[in-house]
């Protein structure tokens, strides 16, 4: 057990894709002028990552180690285009929205690098848990810098909803303040880089903080040990 909750450790805060490892960037920067927008490419990369590595884990043994990167690189693609139809099938609209972002998925150093560097070496459970948490950490960053481009830019919140999640959900429009015109500075790219820096920086401060704190607590245990050793 106490694996898996490194795992999700790892995934969400630790190891975090977007805050930790800054992996893709490309997708991160450039979608996330909407939560709605966020969260769509966020459950895609999710549902790759929880597929690829649990298809790499699967085959780990029978994979030749000189061509592993090739057969990893055609398992993510034949998962993202399985993903592509289904929404070009179903979620028309939020594909036009993305665009080529979500074929672009098959190049996000995510993806392969969870096959290489996790699936390829463990079981199918933890290499299946391992790809949703890191989706999620991922996903969470997305839907995090999107909700706050959209506030900030355009004074709403999941605005065309009903691309996601069909017509019902033209109602969870929230709209926060009437702007005559949108921030332009919070929806085009420079924005976004502030977005995330202000993540980072913020994500960076609580770990110092908790760090600190841990501090005096670690030098008495170790001064009890100590202790403890020369007593004996």
């Amino acid at each position: 057990m106490n694996h898996y909750q490194e795992i999700i450790r790892q995934g969400l805060w630790k190891n975090n894709p977007g805050l930790v490892q800054l992996l893709g960037l490309c997708p991160l920067l450039a979608v996330t002028t909407s939560l709605t927008s966020a969260l769509g490419l966020g459950l895609a990369t999710m549902l790759v990552l929880l597929s690829t590595n649990t298809v790499v884990s699967l085959i780990r043994n029978y994979v030749p180690n000189e061509i592993r990167i090739p057969v990893f690189v055609m398992v993510i693609a034949s998962v993202v285009t399985v993903i592509e139809l289904l929404m070009h099938a179903f979620m028309y609209n939020l594909y036009q929205a993305l665009g080529i972002f979500i074929p672009l998925i098959v190049t996000n150093c995510i993806v392969i690098g969870r096959a290489e560097a996790y699936a390829s070496k463990n079981a199918v459970l933890p290499a299946a848990f391992d790809g949703l948490m890191m989706g999620t950490g991922f996903a969470l960053v997305l839907c995090t810098l999107g909700a706050v481009r959209e506030v900030i830019g355009a004074g709403t919140l999941f605005a065309g909803a009903d691309l996601l999640l069909g017509d019902w959900a033209t109602v969870l429009t929230i709209h926060l303040y009437q702007a005559d015109h949108q921030f332009l500075l919070a929806i085009l790219p420079p924005g976004a880089f502030l977005v995330m820096g202000f993540l980072i920086a913020g994500k960076n401060a609580i770990d110092a903080r908790a760090a600190a704190k841990a501090k005096p607590v670690e030098q008495k245990i170790s001064r009890a040990r100590v202790t403890q050793v020369s007593a004996q």
